[in-house]
């Protein structure tokens, strides 16, 4: 295969750049577009070669476009419009402007790219923007794939379970006709994941809602219930992730004065931390929030290993505050480093931030990235020569659970 040239947009720190590095395809970015400041100065850091674009998506003429002749498209658009907790403004979000403007864009292209990767949040599966975005894809040619995965498919202890569309020019100018149903996507079969394959796999199983929905739920101790510890330790007997310790940091090289959990922060927040050990084969996904905020937005790992989590957190409710902060100090709990963080979020060792970046800034540039091994076995996937023949078909069967893993 020729060198590939790769428009990147959205292109935040640099996730999709560095995923394509991994895969081992030979190509070549011709730029990157991003509004963000913050984000670009860090792409520029780690890819001084690489032109960077400083500018609103749909504020670039065609013409531009046409001049840069890419072979490939990668992006991941605003995510807000269609997150969970968001206000679901699909197209009608001002955030979702510019991604319309690239669909409206591609049949108008003087050559069309013959690749193109997107990714997106869980919601993104069944919304308007899904939808113009498809039928944009089979107007011009395209044969697609539509896959939900999360990281722990691919063996790292972390979820963040994701929307990705995979897309090919077909030589026969067809396109693989999908399901409309908004819930019915394609994933990779589930068999044994092989090192370095293109081939990925996606298990997941229905997850049940917070216990705190549900009040005649049992709760062991903090807030967690019976069916909350079994998935917990079932994720931790997963041998095909690995452990938390494989992604962190040596402790000499970490200022615990920066990373251990404030006291009013445990006094607060402990009945509702997600605690990870090193030995753990489990995190849940950071957000841009982590290290600002502390509900729902990352795990925290437990330093001093003398103790159990469920002897600190059990009947503490009865005690003073005195009492309850003495015995959750005895864990060590800290905040996962940002190095430790990209880590887990598939960045090489090569990556780095700018001196003046700060520790939050780190936090919420990461949150907002994606996981670069996840994308770098997609990009393989998509350039096979398998990729929408029957052989590649069959990697693919209808995944239809209202509620993923995550």
């Amino acid at each position: 295969m020729e060198s590939l040239r790769v428009l990147e947009l959205y292109s935040g720190i640099g996730g999709m750049h560095y995923a394509l590095k991994e895969s081992g395809i030979s190509a070549q970015v011709v730029a990157a577009v991003d509004i963000n400041t913050t984000a670009n100065k860090i792409y520029r850091h780690n890819f001084p070669d690489t032109p960077v674009w400083n500018k609103t998506i749909e504020g670039i003429p065609l013409d531009d476009f046409n001049k840069l002749s890419f072979d490939m498209i990668m992006m991941s658009p605003p995510c807000q419009p269609f997150t969970r907790l968001g206000l679901q403004g699909d197209v009608a979000d001002p955030r979702c402007k510019s991604f319309l403007f690239i669909l409206d864009l591609l049949p108008r292209l003087c050559k069309l790219p013959t690749y193109i990767l997107l990714e997106n949040v869980k919601g993104f599966e069944s919304s308007s923007a899904r939808d113009y975005l498809t039928k944009t894809l089979s107007g011009c040619g395209y044969t697609y794939q539509e896959i939900m995965i999360s990281p722990t498919n691919v063996g790292v202890p972390n979820s963040r379970l994701r929307y990705f569309l995979v897309a090919k020019m077909s030589a026969e100018n067809s396109s693989i006709q999908t399901s409309a149903k908004g819930c019915s996507f394609s994933h990779v079969m589930d068999s044994e994941f092989p090192e370095r394959s293109s081939v990925l796999r996606s298990k997941c199983q229905n997850t049940d809602r917070p216990s705190e929905d549900n009040p005649n739920v049992h709760v062991l101790y903090k807030r967690e219930t019976q069916m909350d510890s079994q998935k917990k330790t079932d994720q931790n007997k997963n041998l095909s992730v690995q452990q938390i310790q494989d992604y962190l940091e040596p402790q000499m090289n970490i200022d615990m004065g920066l990373y251990l959990l404030k006291p009013k922060t445990l006094l607060r927040y402990g009945s509702i931390l997600d605690i990870v050990q090193p030995h753990s084969r489990r995190s849940v996904c950071f957000t841009k929030g982590y290290g600002r905020y502390v509900e729902g937005t990352g795990s925290v790992l437990q330093c001093c290993m003398e103790n159990e989590i469920s002897s600190v957190f059990t009947n503490l409710d009865q005690l003073t505050e005195e009492e309850k902060l003495q015995k959750m100090l005895k864990l060590s709990l800290r905040y996962f480093t940002p190095r430790e963080v990209a880590n887990l979020m598939g960045f090489p060792q090569s990556f780095s931030f700018p001196e003046d970046i700060s520790i939050i800034q780190q936090y919420r540039v990461l949150g907002n990235s994606l996981n670069v091994v996840v994308v770098s076995r997609l990009l393989q996937l998509m350039t096979s020569e398998h990729f929408g023949h029957s052989e590649g078909e069959e990697q693919f069967s209808v995944l239809e659970n209202e509620y993923l893993c995550s």
